[in-house]
Parts: structure tokens; sequence; C-alpha cells
């Protein structure tokens, strides 16, 4: 009796395992079926990360470091001032350069001051020689009067009808005329030559002026660059955001182009999502993306595909590969995905660069 139960047993074990392993396989077949299709609209990776702008602050000039206006983790807004370099060094500089500058713009008004002066000679001479030729006009008529008195007292004279006396005075005022006629000629002839020598010394001097209004300009240059290598030794924040990899203190040396501090603008975010080649056949800007952050568990973020990059990550390191040299073996490789959050899904700024992501991007949601 008890070997009938047991078969009775076993027989109906058969027939619940010959009925139930169809249905696990369907159900099976089933959950693989949708889970395929969901792999197909839901393209997910782990290699992704919160990635932002980071300015590296740096100094355009050396100096020592005499105070610091920001600690670490600060949050500063644009134009804070955030570090000032001593600036006694460039204050002198500067009042050389300022000295430097006066001195030549004296030299300048010197030297226009002088082309002003041989100008006004220039004018002098130029009256002189108008009032020369006058005279020389002048001359020349009391010559003619002279010469024609001179004629009728030599003729008279030879007739006996006046004095040699007044013949011998005709005489002496006709040659005094005609020296004076001589004299106004040469003066006249002076002046004419003064005024040639004189506007040679015009060109002379101005020639002066170019190459010192460009000395005063090289001056100006060399002063404005000392103001600002005196300015520069306060340096402002490029934006809003957050210090981070301070590693300056008070009482430093900082060279030129010499990084001290990191300032993260945490309201300009995305998510590099490092997808395989084989995942983006489908994958289109505008798309939507479900985003988990492994630091908030709890907590569901959302954005949409931006761009895809221009190539793998591979194509843009250091050295990329060589595939036509030594034996080729073929790997998948990852194409970099900009993924932007929503307006609204980081509104309290509490996601930071570098953290894990997984984004899963919705490709049928556009």
């Amino acid at each position: 009796m008890e070997e009938r139960k047991g078969n009775l047993n076993q027989g109906r074990k058969k027939k619940l395992a010959f009925i139930l392993f169809p249905v696990i396989i369907i159900i099976g077949a089933v959950v693989l079926y949708f889970y395929l299709q969901y792999k197909k609209t839901h393209i997910s990776t782990d290699d992704a990360f919160i990635d932002g702008r980071v300015h590296v602050i740096a100094s355009k000039v050396p100096g020592t470091v005499k105070v610091i206006h920001i600690h670490d983790n600060q949050f500063v807004k644009k134009n804070d001032l955030i570090l000032e370099i001593d600036p006694i060094d460039y204050e002198v500089k500067v009042r050389e350069a300022q000295a430097g500058l006066e001195v030549e713009r004296t030299r300048l008004s010197e030297i226009r001051d002088k082309v002003d002066m041989v100008k006004k000679q220039l004018g002098e001479i130029i009256a002189s020689l108008e009032a020369a030729r006058a005279n020389l006009e002048l001359q020349e008529a009391n010559l003619q009067q002279a010469e024609i008195d001179f004629k009728r007292a030599e003729s008279l004279f030879q007739k006996q009808v006046i004095p040699r006396e007044q013949h011998d005075r005709a005489k002496t005022a006709y040659q005094v005329a005609a020296a004076q006629v001589k004299a106004a000629r040469e003066r006249a002839k002076q002046l004419e030559a003064s005024i040639d020598t004189q506007r040679a010394l015009i060109k002379q001097t101005e020639s002066g002026i170019l190459p010192q209004e460009a000395m005063i300009k090289q001056k100006e240059a060399a002063l404005k660059g000392t103001e600002l290598n005196k300015d520069y030794t306060k340096i402002y924040a490029p934006s809003d955001g957050y210090i981070a990899k301070r590693t300056v203190e008070v009482g430093n040396q900082i060279q030129v182009g010499q990084p001290f501090l990191s300032i993260v603008p945490l309201d300009d975010i995305w998510i590099t999502a490092n997808y395989k080649e084989t995942q983006l056949e489908r994958v289109k800007p505008g798309q939507k993306v479900k985003i988990k952050i492994d630091t908030y568990p709890g907590k569901v973020f959302y954005g949409k595909v931006d761009s895809v990059t221009a190539g793998t990550g591979a194509i843009f390191s250091l050295f990329p590969p060589e595939n036509a040299t030594g034996n080729y073996v073929k790997i998948v490789q990852r194409i970099p995905v900009k993924i932007i959050l929503d307006q609204e899904a980081d509104s309290n700024h509490i996601l930071r660069i570098g953290m894990s992501v997984v984004p899963t991007i919705l490709v049928d949601s556009n």
C-alpha cells in the first residue's frame, strides 16, 4: 500500500515538473524578450561621470603673495578679489616709467618751442627783407636823382655857370647815393640768404618732432605695461564658482603661469558618458536621459543628450592607437556622449565634478 502511494506521488511530481518546465521556459523567454526590448530602448553605461568647467588660476606676474582673500571650498562671485601680490616693486617701475615719459615730453616741448622761435625769426627776417627792398628802391630813386643833378651840375660847370664848389657837392651826392644803393642791395642779398638758411634750420628742427613723438609713444607703452603689471598683482575671480585645489599661502613666491588654485562653477556642469560604439546606433541629440548618481542612490535626475563627440576617447589620448603597425586586436571602442542636466535637476548645486554616474538614454523619447 505504501509502495503504491509512493509511486503515485512520484507520478504526480513528474506531471507537475512536466507542466512547470514549459511554463518556466515560456516565462523566461518572455522575460528575456522584454529585457532585450528594454535594452534596445534604454541604453545604459556605468562608465560616466559629472564633468564641468574648471578655471585654473595663475599669476601673470611673479612676486610674493601678500594677502589671500579666500579659503578652501569657498563660493566666490565673478570679479571678487581672491589674492594680492606685493606691489612695491611694480609701483617703483611705474614711477620710473612716468619719470621717463615726462623727460621725453619735456624734450618734445623744447623742440616745438625751438621750432616756434626759428619760425618767428624767419618772420622777422622776411619783414627786414621787405624793408631792405623798400630801402633799395628808395636808394635807387635817390641815385637816379643824384645822377641827374650831377650831370646838370657837370654841364653848368663846364659853361662856368656854377662854381666848382657846387659841382663838387653834386658829384659827392651822386657818389654817396651810388654807395647807398650798393649797401642796400648787399643788405637785401644777405637777408635773402638768411631766409634760405632759416628755412633749412626750421626743417632741421621740425625733423626732430616725429622721432620724439615716437619715443613718447614708446615710453607711454612702457608705462602702460608697468601699470598693467601693477594691476596684475591683484587677482580676481573670472567667474562664479567654488574654490578648489588651493596650493598657495601668504609669503609664497609665485611665478608667471604657476597655477595656485581652481574655480569650479557648478552652474555649468554636464555628464560625460563613455558608451560603447555598438550602443550608439540609435542615439541622437535631444533624447531624454534618466540619471542615477552613486552619491544619491535614492534620487533620480533627468537630462537630455546634447551631442556625441567627433571621435573615440582613444583617438584623443596622448598616444593614440596606430593600428597599421604591429599585431592588431579588435577592441570595442568607447565614444564620449555629452549629456546636459535639466534646468531644475541640480538647482541646489549638490552635484560635484567627478561623481560617478549611471545614465540611461531613452532612445524612444525623441
